[in-house]
């Protein structure tokens, strides 16, 4: 696809959309990303869209673990269980995301968000249990969710965040800040597993990928500096988290239901 210099910034636009999605609250990027490109860029192969945004989502995703990294927001060894059983199954989805329309999917896929999103909002507080380690109590909890949302996260080509941070909630109790930072790890590689699936049939625009990723930087920089202030007012980023599943699912839902 040759891209006009108008594209071309709307790209780098869209990809800083992206980055502060990411670094604020963990998910919501590749989400984003493929509306961007097919409704503002112009992308008309939806699958080039997913796969371009798979590769933008993960290289974003991978900047932002380094912030929060430096700030001391990731939880290692439970991020690398989670991400290992993950990309399992987002080797699976992806492959089956290829050969499927998954209109009806993403109708029940924003249910599920919206369901989510509602958890989030029952428990406000941002307190959790900073001092969490991986063991024998949570390591499987951890696999399991780590292995069914990589498998949501490659056949719906979306980075899989909405999913990730309330999961490794679930599975060890730690703080939402911690499950944000955690979480880029698990964007990071399901992203990169589609992304090299996807890649591997031709359904990738590097050029359109490269401005989403120079975009993001800046946007990931911003947003991941606004979710450590949002930490310290209590139950603030479990609010707007919450807030942007609501939104981006309404979003999905009237778009498969062609209510729009």
């Amino acid at each position: 696809m040759t891209l006009s210099l108008f594209q071309s910034a709307l790209g780098l636009a869209s990809g800083s959309l992206v980055g502060f999605t990411l670094g604020l609250v963990g998910g919501g990027g590749s989400i984003l990303a493929v509306p961007l490109l097919v409704y503002l860029v112009g992308v008309t192969n939806p699958h080039v869209a997913i796969g371009t945004s798979a590769v933008a989502v993960a290289a974003n995703a991978a900047i932002n673990l380094g912030t929060h990294a430096r700030a001391r927001n990731v939880k290692w060894p439970c991020a690398l269980v989670f991400t290992m059983a993950g990309i399992v199954g987002a080797f699976g989805g992806s492959t089956l995301g290829k050969m499927v329309d998954g209109q009806k999917l993403l109708a029940l896929f924003a249910v599920l968000m919206m369901v989510v999103g509602a958890l989030m909002l029952r428990k406000r507080s941002g307190e959790g249990d900073e001092s969490v380690r991986l063991g024998r109590e949570n390591f499987f909890k951890l696999a399991g969710i780590g292995l069914a949302t990589g498998a949501l996260s490659g056949f719906f080509g979306i980075g899989g965040g909405f999913l990730i941070v309330p999961g490794l909630i679930l599975a060890t109790g730690m703080p939402i800040l911690y499950a944000v930072g955690s979480s880029l790890l698990a964007v990071t590689g399901f992203g990169l597993t589609t992304a090299a699936n996807y890649a591997f049939s031709g359904l990738v625009d590097w050029s359109l990928a490269a401005l989403f990723i120079g975009g993001g930087i800046l946007g990931g920089l911003l947003g991941a500096r606004l979710a450590s202030k949002l930490a310290v007012r209590k139950g603030a980023l479990n609010i707007v988290f919450a807030g942007l599943i609501f939104a981006v699912a309404i979003y999905m839902l009237v778009r498969s239901l062609n209510l729009l």
